[in-house]
């Protein structure tokens, strides 16, 4: 079984999407590690804001089998593949660590750039995963967090119900 982490984000009904991916995500993969809730304003674009979190699983599908699986969840919330890279979505799921593995695995990159990019994706993967240590820097997500600018992207926890049944 590989310790898996995916970023997830939704600024289109994001309540909804969120908890529609959160419950497909159970019902394949339970238990999950679920981070903090973050309203964070969207980068490289104007639009509504975005709700992020990080999820943690054990899970024994081939990258390439949960790449599909995920891409699955997000088609089924309406997401369409748009041609530019930054725009408002229904949802996107990535995964951000497959084990330690390191590269290109199934098309995937692996650990996924934007660990080290985005609030969005660190602070949430640092509730979760703190002293896990980035495969490929060898320093833990909590020194990560503690070095990053952190007034440069605005991360906001805000309180979230989730209702799985």
């Amino acid at each position: 079984m590989a310790t898996v982490y995916l970023s997830i984000g939704s600024n289109i009904n994001r309540e909804h999407h969120t908890t529609e991916a959160l419950k497909a995500l159970e019902d394949s993969f339970a238990p999950l590690q679920i981070s903090r809730f973050y309203d964070c304003v969207p980068v490289g674009f104007e639009g509504d804001n975005f709700l992020n979190l990080v999820v943690g699983f054990e899970c024994d599908l081939p990258v390439a089998a949960l790449a599909k699986v995920l891409r699955q969840i997000e088609l089924d919330n309406g997401r369409q593949r748009e041609t530019k890279a930054y725009a408002a979505r229904t949802m996107d799921i990535d995964i951000l660590l497959y084990d330690d593995l390191v590269g290109i695995i199934d098309g995937v990159e692996l650990p996924r750039g934007e660990i080290t990019e985005y609030a969005f994706v660190l602070r949430p993967l640092v509730d979760i995963a703190p002293q896990k240590r980035h495969p490929t820097l060898d320093i833990s997500f909590q020194q990560l967090w503690d070095n990053f600018d952190q007034l440069s992207q605005k991360t906001n926890p805000i309180p979230f119900k989730l209702d799985f049944t």
